[in-house]
């Protein structure tokens, strides 16, 4: 092989390489069967910095500071959800919330939803013996939706509950208590093609005063202390398997169809 015809195939390899955008940047994207990223959005944190859980609902991330950007910044109110990915999830969730959009109603019905990974099993372990609720990304209370399938996961009791609903309540507490807006973002985060959410990142600040009112960066995990879940499924179990639960039971798919699993919450934050 003569050096010409070595440096011409040279030429044509380095043109591949460039054309076919091959790079070792990588982005923390939902997925679907085909690998094709559906949303494209990065969170803020590497989640391989997040602790195990171990029975906190919650940890701060980025020394609780959100990561909005100046574009973000706005006092005129609206909500914005991403489409469902190709398995069927949820993306991230954004709102600036003023009292204009704030529910005036009681929530109507959200059975009809079943999101990615839905499951209905009962554990005498869990507040309210259900182990899934409907977990609203934006919570009703702040942007009022009820049934969009874009706003809901498969979220534990624990989630819901000690997780998510305090941060939910600052919100609401302070657009309440001054008229002034909150930006509010939820992330949703699945490991691989997992059809269960491991958790939630949660984003809020205040905007009329640079966030001296409101302000914080939280992850709220999706789990359950007592239950092992398989996030790639949303099928469940005991974690000690010795343990005798009597009310124990995974309902099938008929049988939840009338089911309205989130249940109304009343918990004010302190």
């Amino acid at each position: 092989m003569t050096n010409k015809i070595y440096k011409i195939i040279i030429q044509i390899i380095f043109l591949l390489i460039i054309t076919t955008g091959c790079t070792n940047d990588f982005s923390q994207g939902y997925q679907d069967n085909d690998g094709a990223n559906a949303h494209q959005e990065e969170i803020s944190f590497d989640l391989d910095s997040i602790p195990e859980f171990t029975n906190k609902p919650y940890v701060t991330i980025n020394n609780n500071i959100p990561s909005f950007v100046e574009a973000d910044y706005t006092t005129e109110s609206y909500e914005t959800y991403s489409e469902l990915d190709g398995l069927g999830r949820c993306g991230v969730a954004m709102a600036c919330i003023g009292t204009d959009i704030m529910p005036t109603k009681e929530r109507e019905a959200i059975g009809m939803v079943k999101p990615s990974g839905w499951q209905i099993a009962k554990y005498d372990c869990v507040d309210g013996k259900y182990l899934f609720n409907r977990c609203h990304l934006i919570g009703y209370q702040i942007a009022g939706e009820n049934a969009n399938e874009r706003n809901l996961i498969t979220g534990t009791r624990y989630l819901n509950v000690d997780g998510m609903l305090p941060f939910e309540n600052m919100v609401a507490d302070y657009v309440r208590e001054t008229d002034n807006h909150v930006l509010f973002r939820v992330t949703p985060v699945f490991a691989g093609n997992n059809l269960v959410a491991s958790g939630v990142q949660m984003e809020a600040y205040s905007v009329e005063d640079n966030g001296e009112g409101l302000s914080y960066n939280v992850y709220a995990y999706n789990n359950q202390p007592g239950i092992e879940i398989d996030y790639a499924t949303g099928e469940s179990k005991l974690a000690d398997e010795n343990s005798m639960d009597a009310d124990n039971q995974t309902l099938s798919a008929e049988e939840t169809d009338n089911v309205d699993q989130e249940q109304t919450v009343c918990v004010e934050y302190e």
